[in-house]
């Protein structure tokens, strides 16, 4: 009897072993096949302890199965449920359309998976040991789950189609020869990718990704000290939320659940860059609580991105850079300590519509966060938050942000120009305060009145015998434009004559200084 007439009937081949006997029968009546012994320290996929033929089956005979397997028993759907079982030789799936469910539990495979081009509806690898998946533009109707397993050598996912749901749930995946633990460029996933628990050694690459809903990697761990990037995921597109935010260790915690008390809790840490440039967020990017531990030459980039909300409210990264020059967010939720220090903030182009902060963010705080992003002087990040600051009705802080603003720009200005600005900040601190115009008015009328008075009356100028009035006069002096004619009538000399032209250069400066006040708020309205 030749192979595919012992398929089309269901009888055993003849050159089966044992367990894949055991293995075939299993698959027609669709039930679980588990050859675990029952120690658990044996029976661990990951340890070292051996498996021996007894718990062995080719890659091949598998295969056979999912591509061309027996039909099911009557009343029963044909399916593949392994548990504990070892795996020889390399799966070869490639190119392939496997219609039967198949799920492996705790396996152990010695060699490679190859599934790319392959069609399947759903595929579930739980606990396993797998030296490498190989699934580039591999396609599924329903789920690819992957929770628990170890991956030697990396995964390749890249231009692969998930109809549902992507789980990665405490897998742990290693480099390949190229430093990427999982290579996911193009890849589309209809619902949610979850790698909660996540360990990555070597870069998670994501480039041109497109999540359907949400993408979780809460409490992962992702590690990449070869290359620059731990997250290398530019123009990835989410459909709702990006979480980088902790998760409860060994408890199963809902989505955006707080887990229960006594749960402990690991932070989403990131050792390595993290890349997220022209990136596409329907709902949120969520860093509550993530760790980046950088190099000097590596930053955490949202160069771009968009989102309607972004939660930055994570610990502050003592080295490297945070980039977020030509983003758009509409609510900037933030933490005054989350921030990172002078030079390591760049916010160029940077664009928010609200200002939701986290516990105390004093405004002087904020006025060090905007220079912290402005080394060199650059008016754009002072005079979007003076505009976000105005919309939510906070006019003084708004002017204290523009006048912050042009104390910044004096600092560029050549000598000259910026001794004028300090006339112009300490006059009328450049027109934001104008009722200092009038304390100065008042403190150099008082002072000019007792000068004048003190100095006695001077000789008429011509004719007649006017009445004195320090106090008219000394106005006379200050006001330039305003003629109160009691300058002409007074001959000046010596002392009082120093004294005068002081007064009317003081007018001067100050007329000036309150007329270039007030048309830089005329513009600014």
């Amino acid at each position: 009897m030749t192979e595919g007439t012992q398929t089309r009937t269901g009888d055993l081949p003849d050159d089966l072993t044992a367990a894949e006997a055991g293995m075939w029968q299993s698959f027609r009546n669709g039930s679980v096949y588990d050859l675990s012994s029952g120690d658990a320290v044996v029976d661990d996929p990951h340890g070292g302890h051996p498996w021996g033929p007894e718990r062995t089956v080719r890659a091949r005979i598998l295969a056979w199965l999912l591509l061309d397997g027996p039909p099911a028993l009557a009343g029963r759907v044909a399916s593949l449920k392994l548990a504990g079982v070892q795996i020889s030789g390399v799966l070869d799936l490639a190119g392939g359309t496997v219609v039967p469910y198949m799920e492996l539990k705790n396996c152990r495979f010695e060699r490679e998976v190859l599934l790319p081009e392959a069609r399947f509806t759903t595929v579930r690898l739980v606990n396993c040991a797998v030296p490498r998946l190989e699934a580039a533009r591999v396609h599924t109707e329903g789920d690819l789950h992957l929770p628990r397993c170890r991956f030697h050598h990396g995964v390749r996912l890249t231009d692969a189609h998930i109809g549902t749901d992507l789980l990665l749930n405490q897998a742990v995946v290693d480099r390949d020869r190229s430093g990427r633990s999982i290579a996911a460029d193009g890849m589309s996933v209809g619902q949610d990718l979850q790698a909660e628990l996540l360990e990555s050694h070597g870069e998670l690459s994501l480039r041109a990704a497109t999540v359907g809903v949400s993408l979780s990697l809460r409490g992962a761990q992702l590690a990449n000290p070869y290359t620059r990037f731990a997250l290398n995921a530019p123009q990835l597109t989410v459909g709702r939320t990006l979480y980088l935010t902790p998760a409860g260790v060994g408890a199963q915690v809902p989505n955006g659940a707080t887990p229960p008390q006594g749960t402990r809790v690991q932070r989403f840490e990131c050792r390595g860059g993290m890349r997220l440039d022209d990136g596409r967020f329907g709902d949120a990017i969520d860093l509550e609580r993530a760790r980046f531990l950088l190099t000097d030459d590596q930053a955490l980039s949202l160069l771009r991105v968009q989102t309607p909300e972004l939660r930055f409210l994570g610990e502050r990264p003592q080295r490297g850079t945070v980039v977020l020059s030509g983003a758009r967010i509409v609510n900037l939720v933030d933490r005054a300590a989350s921030w990172p220090g002078p030079g390591r903030l760049h916010m160029g182009g940077f664009s928010y519509e609200n200002l939701v902060p986290h516990g105390p963010f004093p405004l002087t705080e904020r006025l060090g966060w905007v220079a912290a992003a402005t080394a060199e002087y650059n008016p754009e990040p002072y005079e979007r938050l003076a505009a976000v600051l105005r919309e939510s009705g906070e006019d003084e802080d708004a002017r204290e942000v523009l006048l912050a603003k042009q104390r910044h720009r004096r600092e560029t200005l050549p000598p000259a120009a910026k001794l004028w600005g300090y006339a112009q900040d300490w006059t009328v601190a450049y027109g934001y305060r104008p009722g200092r115009a009038a304390v100065w008015m008042a403190v150099l009328w008082a002072a000019g009145t007792l000068a004048f008075a003190h100095a006695g009356r001077p000789p008429v100028n011509g004719d007649g015998n006017p009445e004195w009035d320090p106090a008219l006069f000394a106005l006379d002096l200050l006001l330039p434009v305003v003629d109160l004619g009691q300058v002409g009538l007074w001959q000046l000399d010596g002392g009082r004559q120093w004294l005068a032209a002081a007064m009317v250069l003081l007018g001067w400066v100050l007329a000036t200084t309150v007329a270039t006040g007030a048309t830089r708020m005329l513009r600014r309205s």
